[in-house]
């Protein structure tokens, strides 16, 4: 049965941030996942029990965090890689690391880093690789596993197919890194879904989706999730589905999804 986790970054847009773990529990669902959750790497003590309340207040799983990635609103896509801000980066993957301890999380995104202008890419590499390689340890320590993700629609970044994540999760050489498959972001960018399911099946630690075009749910676009999910659980993929997705209306988000598939609990699944 696939599992499903719902991405309050994304999801519930009308909702104050911290009362989307909530907003997910009143949908239905018992897990949440978030990309970073504060405006700082490092945010003060109140900001992270107000965060840990939220979710331990609405009764859901934290199953997925990303780790700082900078200012999104404005283009930045993550710190692993950019020089100059690798403290950023490593202070907040302690702090991802302490709320996993509290909230039972087990999988971290890490997001690569767009190219930055001066700076050779080859040292940005080198850099990624350190801190990649930082978070894997730190990471280990509880458990858990760190994903790289490629990306569509982010000019600078790199890493834009299943076999650009896999080359730095090789070049970094830790287990515990492994490919986040989002299969909007690759369905986007050109890759053949049921390839990526085949070639990486032991390589992928976290799916995401939403349809393309449009990144709205399932059922806007073109992409064939009944196909695709099954093919995951074919092939033993056992992780959570991320919902990262725009819905193109409140009232209607999770029409495509029943009640009953929503969540893990008993009753969410007689």
């Amino acid at each position: 049965m696939t599992r499903y986790t719902a991405n309050c970054s994304i999801l519930f847009p009308d909702v104050p941030l911290l009362d989307r773990p909530a907003a997910a529990a009143a949908a239905g669902f018992d897990a949440v996942e978030f990309w970073w959750p504060f405006p700082e790497s490092v945010p003060g003590d109140a900001e992270v029990d107000a965060f840990v309340a939220a979710i331990r207040n609405a009764g859901v799983q934290l199953t997925g965090l990303n780790f700082a990635a900078g200012d999104m609103a404005a283009g930045d896509r993550g710190l692993a890689s950019w020089p100059g801000r690798g403290v950023e980066f490593r202070d907040s993957v302690g702090v991802a690391v302490g709320l996993a301890g509290q909230l039972g999380t087990r999988v971290f995104n890490g997001l690569y880093g767009n190219r930055v202008d001066g700076a050779n890419p080859e040292e940005q590499d080198e850099l990624a690789t350190q801190n990649l390689s930082f978070a894997a340890a730190a990471a280990a320590g509880i458990g858990a596993t760190v994903v790289l993700e490629p990306l569509s629609g982010a000019s600078r970044y790199p890493l834009l197919t299943a076999a650009d994540a896999i080359a730095v999760a090789d070049r970094v050489g830790e287990p515990n890194i492994a490919l986040l498959a989002d299969l909007y972001h690759l369905a986007v960018n050109g890759e053949d879904l049921s390839a990526v399911i085949d070639n990486y099946a032991g390589r992928i630690g976290h799916v995401q989706i939403a349809d393309a075009p449009g990144r709205h749910e399932p059922g806007t676009g073109d992409i064939k999730f009944a196909e695709h999910l099954a093919a995951l659980d074919a092939v033993g993929y056992a992780g959570w589905v991320g919902l990262e997705y725009a819905p193109t209306a409140a009232a209607t988000a999770f029409d495509w999804l029943p009640p009953a598939q929503r969540g893990t609990r008993k009753e969410n699944v007689k």
